[in-house]
């Protein structure tokens, strides 16, 4: 991609902004309103870094506390769920209000919740806290799993914010980025969270979380974005418009298929988010953990910043088939041995290529959807990827920790699966991995040969033709 002279000032409106008495991109340069984004994107960062920062801790603490891969499951697919049943809500009010606004009242719940948490923590007792046959530690989960779900709004908003304030030309390259500043919440997020488990305690934990919403929430106010000069005019209706946010899916010619190809990366995503910390806490101290999974997250960095300078490609659907692939390439082998680098070096791969995923289907979204839709077509999307991590989530948990893990570990099965999988006291998890893998693969390059496949790609070339007044390339 050629680096190009920047517009002038009244040639900036970015195509899809179809109320221009609501948004006017003529108000300031393309640079400026890109320090505006920057700012915005900080802002997210930090309380991004906040809310996972607790959640990895919980994840932490009560596998630790309990050594159950059950309860990791459950709250992991919990969390997942609930960004399911929400995130059609999150987007009609993105697409109702202003952009600032859904932030600002996002991170000024998400404080609320934290702070019930803290309150909950110091009243209850310890082990009635860990009881998962006493409601207690689900109701100091489900605060906590609420808090963390809300600010997930702010994401949504900041993907229309792409919208707004960048032009078309350079809005994957802003995708890359907000991949390279996840991968820098991963790194914060992971080591401090072990850290805190590991020599602060919970209750620590939550304080600091609490200080770091505190001062999201106050940042975010001295934020300004004066393009939004009101809410755009929108056909969303109430507070979970299913109807308007599907009808705006449909209205662009596979734009569902889409949302399907991105769900791939999340059947596989539900496997690990109920056993990648157990497969990680077996081989190391949490503190030490922390810290691997940070190294690992290096990787978003690199992912990020490598689409930021080179951006998607002219066909992003490609790029992101692509990347999953990979990826379930990636889950397939880097548990075949129980070796340490061999794990950290899978991680770390495997989130170079999360970035690409996430980057290809907002800049498609970006390009081809209207802004008074966009809201409620990211909750849509976001909705439907989420719900395919909980049932794998709550399918493989029980299963991995009644039948497969014991399999593993007696005798008959670990000779069975010590020509494949070697010899460990993690084998059950690799095997695992390894067959979810293989079916993302399959998923992945049987999508290619899909019609729709084709319909999707060339619905983003015309978009992108038309933007760019060129006339759009074949095939």
């Amino acid at each position: 991609m050629t680096e190009q002279d920047p517009a002038p000032v009244e040639e900036a409106e970015a195509p899809g902004l179809a109320d221009p008495d609501a948004v006017d991109t003529s108000l300031r340069t393309p640079a400026q309103r890109s320090r505006t984004f920057t700012g915005i994107l900080v802002n997210t960062a930090l309380a991004n870094v906040t809310t996972s920062y607790l959640w990895f801790a919980l994840t932490f603490w009560v596998y630790l506390e309990t050594r159950n891969v059950i309860a990791t499951g459950v709250v992991g697919g919990a969390y997942m769920l609930l960004i399911a049943l929400s995130s059609i809500s999150f987007g009609t009010f993105v697409d109702r209000y202003r952009k600032l606004a859904v932030m600002r009242f996002a991170a000024g719940f998400t404080l609320v919740m934290f702070m019930l948490s803290g309150v909950m923590f110091l009243l209850t007792p310890t082990a009635l806290l860990l009881d998962l046959s006493h409601p207690w530690f689900w109701i100091f989960t489900l605060i906590i799993l609420v808090g963390a779900v809300v600010e997930n709004m702010r994401n949504i908003a900041l993907s229309t914010t792409v919208t707004i304030l960048i032009d078309p030309d350079r809005r994957a390259n802003a995708n890359g980025l907000v991949g390279m500043v996840q991968g820098l919440m991963f790194i914060v997020t992971s080591l401090l969270s072990g850290l805190s488990v590991g020599q602060l305690g919970m209750g620590w934990t939550i304080v600091v979380a609490l200080v770091l919403t505190a001062l999201a929430f106050g940042h975010l106010l001295t934020l300004r974005m004066p393009e939004e000069l009101r809410a755009a005019a929108t056909d969303a209706q109430g507070g979970f418009d299913l109807r308007g946010s599907l009808a705006a899916v449909l209205a662009i010619a596979g734009l569902f298929a889409l949302i399907l190809f991105s769900t791939f990366n999340n059947f596989i995503g539900g496997v690990y988010m109920a056993l990648m910390d157990p497969y990680g806490l077996e081989m190391f101290s949490v503190e030490m953990w922390g810290a691997v999974f940070a190294l690992g997250s290096t990787g978003f960095i690199i992912g990020g910043a490598l689409i930021g300078k080179f951006g998607l490609g002219a066909n992003p659907l490609r790029t992101l088939l692509i990347a999953v692939a990979v990826m379930g390439l990636l889950g397939a082998v880097f548990t075949l041995r129980e070796w340490a680098w061999l794990y950290v070096a899978g991680i770390w791969l495997y989130l170079v290529l999360i970035p690409f995923v996430e980057a290809a289907e907002q800049t498609v979204i970006q390009q081809v959807v209207p802004l008074p839709r966009q809201g409620r077509v990211f909750g849509f999307a976001m909705a439907f990827e989420s719900a395919a991590a909980p049932v794998t989530a709550f399918l493989i948990a029980p299963i991995a920790q009644f039948w497969i893990i014991p399999y593993a570990r007696s005798a008959e099965g670990s000779a069975q699966l010590a020509p494949l999988l070697g010899e460990g006291t993690s084998r059950g998890i690799a095997l695992v991995f390894l067959v979810a893998g293989v079916i993302m693969i399959g998923a992945a390059l049987a999508a290619f040969l899909t019609p729709v496949y084709r319909r999707v790609s060339a619905s983003y070339a015309q978009a992108a033709a038309e933007a760019s007044g060129a006339p759009a390339a074949s095939g």
